[in-house]
């Protein structure tokens, strides 16, 4: 076999664009650190195990080194060695001894394996980390590879869902199609898995408009893991802001992601990231030197101002990334750009994304961060969801992040559980939760698609393990049932766990209704966790970050039991999709409609009377009604049309017995019973009705959803 070619021509190249960036006729490399004194360039094999050649980078410019290789070509492997001082309590971290992946590296050759020569430090010294290691990790880390970026998008569109009209689907790339019957088994758990036309099928019928993907981010197994034989399942632990993931990849290509995009693009759906910038894996002062530590510590993290051998984390990760420098805010907004650019995706959910806005260890919310974006002509134009907190003081910030951004709406999550689990006292909050959260969003000019409602997410209890377990079960994560949040606000229905009784089952698969018919039927943008809408369990694990195997998988394995509740999803997706009642722009006035005497949201006791603020403040009561005209959507169409809907009367009861609620004796006509969880019943819209004035039996902890023509109210 040929020896690899020899670099024999070095030219000075320029200091843009960082990274390493195929031209055409040869490969720029440029890297930045400002308190590096000596950069070396590591050329490896294709494979990335055997180092040909070191290149002394001499070029430098407003602090990033660069040099122009004319011979090098696209699928070269490469990392870095950075030479500086070795101050941990002076925040430098530098040593030449261990290879750097750089950050900007859009492709990755080869795995991680652990061994102490990936530390700084030499371990088990009694100086931790004040020691100094000199064992070469080359061998034990990726290589970043040059990467020929071209890919045939022919006439790809991004869907540009309406916000409003938004139906998310968290779902892992892995996770989802690992189980799946119809998938190809060597296409499993990838991104062409996610462009099958089964499972293409599956999203379109279930009827979500956009899926929003766990980080997919090259990212690091930890070693504590790794040491008790398990993975690193969710990803939130990110080794490179630019290449993807390549454990999902079938072809282990960059280009499969695309396609899956692409894919996924033709079939009307939007492909939103789950991305981790407010820390890296590199850990505290005691984690592995991969990348940004050994390129220029003291820039790109946040250290401790009274000992910067230590890391300001607010993460619970270790570290920081400091957007306050402006070379680590562009490699963050260098990245965002690069996915919306080069792959197409529609946009982004920010992982802890108060970490972002901390200016001087605050939470400062029209931060440099939020600023750059908002003047970005590609960033501004698409989603932008953030997780409104950290674990830093002050960081918990629902409700504050600026024009332009949703949220995830954890204040949703909460008072749905509490509700439909019978906590008392909660009218109010289900009330305001319902209609939008305009007591979170409204003050700031936004509107009702600012919240992002969830009653499950991929951290916590599946749906079908909220109603099925009161405590954690995740023994399993070897961590003696320590991890996981203690507070889930969960009820097991009388059983703990997996059980045949059918009382408790058939209270269970109710409780299931109730709590995605409200979700569906509430102003803001529903997001359904993948799985919830089948029943999937993971035995009362809250915290399956770790478990890459089939307790984390999605099980398509479908019973009656599970085919009934696919079905009504299915059903609760088709309406709220077909009513723009149900996801209005605009916050409901509860004032009457222009011309008419009718408000556009009322809400009733059981006795048909409208509610006053006595009744809002009796924590014994768990039974309201909740009229929505469909004259007062203040909408209008794209060609500028009003908007008309049905007028809805939504019924809730989470009382442990039945109630007759009276509907209201108004001059509309009778209304047709669109849901009720009850029975799981979906009737035709001539099915079944109710007339103005009549009694109403609501069944113990249920929903009923009526409808009628608003030109009849």
């Amino acid at each position: 076999m040929p020896s690899e070619p020899t670099i024999t021509v070095v030219w000075p190249g320029r200091a843009y664009p960082p990274g390493a960036n195929w031209d055409g006729e040869g490969v720029n490399f440029a890297l930045f650190s400002q308190h590096a004194e000596r950069v070396e360039l590591c050329l490896f094999d294709d494979t990335g195990r055997h180092e040909r050649q070191r290149i002394e980078v001499r070029e430098r410019t407003d602090h990033v080194w660069h040099c122009y290789l004319p011979e090098a070509r696209p699928g070269m492997a490469y990392g870095y060695r950075v030479h500086g001082p070795y101050k941990p309590d002076e925040g430098h971290r530098f040593n030449p001894h261990k290879l750097l992946i750089d950050p900007y590296a859009k492709d990755l050759v080869g795995k991680l394996r652990w061994g102490d020569a990936l530390y700084g430090y030499t371990i088990g010294s009694k100086r931790e980390d004040l020691s100094f290691d000199r064992r070469d990790s080359a061998s034990l880390v990726p290589k970043g590879r040059v990467l020929e970026t071209a890919f045939t998008w022919g006439d790809d569109r991004r869907p540009d869902i309406a916000r409003q009209d938004m139906v998310i689907y968290e779902l892992h790339v892995r996770g989802f199609t690992m189980q799946h019957p119809a998938v190809p088994p060597a296409l499993r758990g990838t991104y062409a898995a996610l462009a099958t036309a089964p499972v293409i099928d599956y999203l379109q019928q279930l009827g979500v408009t956009t899926v929003e993907l766990l980080p997919v981010h090259s990212f690091l197994n930890d070693r504590h893991l790794a040491d008790q034989g398990l993975q690193n399942f969710w990803g939130y632990n990110t080794l490179g802001f630019f290449a993807p993931e390549m454990r999902y990849s079938a072809a282990r290509k960059v280009k499969e992601f695309k396609t899956m995009v692409k894919t996924l693009h033709s079939a009307g759906i939007e492909v939103i990231l789950d991305v981790v910038y407010n820390h890296t894996c590199e850990g505290n002062q005691l984690g592995p030197t991969l990348s940004l530590r050994g390129v220029d510590n003291a820039s790109y993290y946040i250290v401790n101002a009274d000992n910067r051998r230590y890391y300001d984390d607010f993460t619970g990760c270790g570290n920081t990334v400091n957007l306050e420098h402006p070379r680590a805010l562009q490699l963050v907004m260098d990245s965002l750009r690069y996915w919306v650019e080069e792959m197409h995706v529609d946009g982004f959910r920010f992982d802890l994304a108060s970490a972002l806005a901390r200016e001087s260890g605050k939470v400062e919310n029209l931060g440099g961060f939020f600023d750059a974006i908002r003047q970005d002509p590609v960033l501004n134009r698409v989603k932008l969801i953030a997780e409104p907190w950290d674990l830093g003081q002050g960081g918990y910030q629902v409700g504050n992040f600026p024009l332009g951004w949703a949220e995830w709406n954890d204040r949703y999550r909460d008072g749905m559980r509490s509700y439909w689990k019978g906590d008392s006292g909660m009218l109010g909050e289900v009330a305001h939760r319902l209609t939008g959260s305009q007591d979170l969003y409204g003050w700031s000019g936004k509107q009702p698609h600012a919240s992002i409602n969830f009653v499950t997410a991929h951290d916590g209890f599946t749906l079908h393990d909220l109603v099925s377990y009161n405590d954690k079960h995740n023994e399993a994560n070897g961590e003696d049932n320590r991890d996981g949040s203690n507070n889930n606000l969960s009820w097991n229905c009388g059983i703990e766990g997996q059980t045949d009784d059918p009382e408790v089952r058939s209270l269970r698969e109710r409780q299931k209704r109730n709590l995605l018919a409200t979700l569906m039927l509430s102003q803001g943008v529903p997001m359904l966790l993948a799985g919830d809408e089948s029943g999937h369990t993971q035995n009362g694990n809250n915290n399956v970050y770790c478990q890459d195997n089939p307790l984390g998988w999605i099980d398509w394995t479908l019973d009656t039991e599970r085919e009934t509740l696919l079905a009504f999803v299915r059903h609760l997706v088709q309406l709220r999709r077909k009513h723009p009642s149900l996801g209005r722009r605009s916050f409901f006035r509860g004032a009457p409609l222009p011309g008419g005497q009718v408000k556009d949201l009322i809400w009733y006791r059981p006795d048909g009377i409208e509610m006053n603020p006595a009744d809002w403040s009796d924590v014994n009561a768990r039974c309201v009604g909740m009229f929505m005209s469909g004259r007062g959507i203040a909408d209008v169409g794209t060609r500028g049309e009003a908007l008309v809907d049905d007028d809805f009367f939504l019924l809730l009861n989470a009382h442990h017995e039945h109630l007759d609620f009276r509907l209201p004796a108004d001059d509309g006509g009778p209304w047709r019973v669109l849901i009720d969880t009850q029975t799981g019943w979906l009737p035709d819209d001539d099915a079944a009705s109710a007339d103005v004035g009549a009694l109403r039996t609501l069944h113990c902890r249920s929903l009923v959803l009526l409808a009628r023509s608003s030109r009849t109210s």
